[in-house]
C-alpha cells in the first residue's frame, strides 16, 4: 500500500508539506506588506495624541501631501506618481472611487476612502483642496494620517 502511515492505518503526520505553505504563505504577506510601504513616503506628519488606529480592512488612496520650502507649493503625490495639477489628481481620485464602487472590499466597512498624509509644514488651504477634490470625486470618508506622539 504506497502512502505514508504507521502500521496500525493511522496517518502520519508530514512536516515538509506544511513547511511549503508556511513559506508560500510567508512570501504573500512579505509582497503585500511592501506594496503598502511603497505607497507611503517617510514626510514629519503632525502629531494627534489621542489618534486612533485605521481600519486596514478597506479599500483606499493615499494622497501625499509635500511642502517645498524652495518653491513654496505643494506636491502631490498618489501611488507613486507626482501630480502638479490638482484637476489630474481629481479625475485619478474618480477613476479609483468608480473602480472601487464596481468592486468592493470584502471587509466590514466597504466605503472607499481617501488617507491624506499631509507634511506638518503644509498649509490648511491646500489640505481642503484635497478634501473637496475627494468630495468632488464622491468619496464620503477622508481621513488624515497623524502620529500619536513625537517622533524620536
Amino acid at each position: 500500500m504506497a502512502g505514508g502511515g504507521g502500521g496500525d492505518g493511522e496517518p502520519e503526520f508530514q512536516i515538509a508539506p506544511m513547511i511549503d505553505v508556511l513559506l508560500v504563505l510567508l512570501v504573500f504577506f512579505m509582497s503585500i506588506t511592501s506594496a503598502q510601504v511603497s505607497k507611503v513616503e517617510k514626510m514629519p506628519l503632525p502629531v494627534a495624541p489621542h489618534a486612533l488606529k485605521r481600519d486596514m480592512m478597506r479599500n483606499e488612496a493615499i494622497v501625499n501631501v509635500r511642502w517645498d520650502a524652495k518653491t513654496e507649493k505643494p506636491t502631490y503625490v498618489l501611488d507613486s506618481v507626482q501630480y502638479k495639477d490638482l484637476k489630474v489628481l481629481g479625475e485619478q481620485l474618480k477613476k479609483m472611487k468608480a473602480a472601487n464602487d464596481r468592486a468592493p472590499s470584502n471587509g466590514p466597512n466597504p466605503k472607499y476612502r481617501i488617507v491624506i498624509r499631509a507634511d506638518s509644514d503644509v498649509h490648511a488651504l491646500i489640505i481642503n483642496r484635497v478634501m473637496m477634490l475627494a468630495g468632488d470625486a464622491g468619496v464620503e470618508d477622508v481621513t488624515f494620517a497623524v502620529y500619536n506622539k513625537e517622533e524620536p
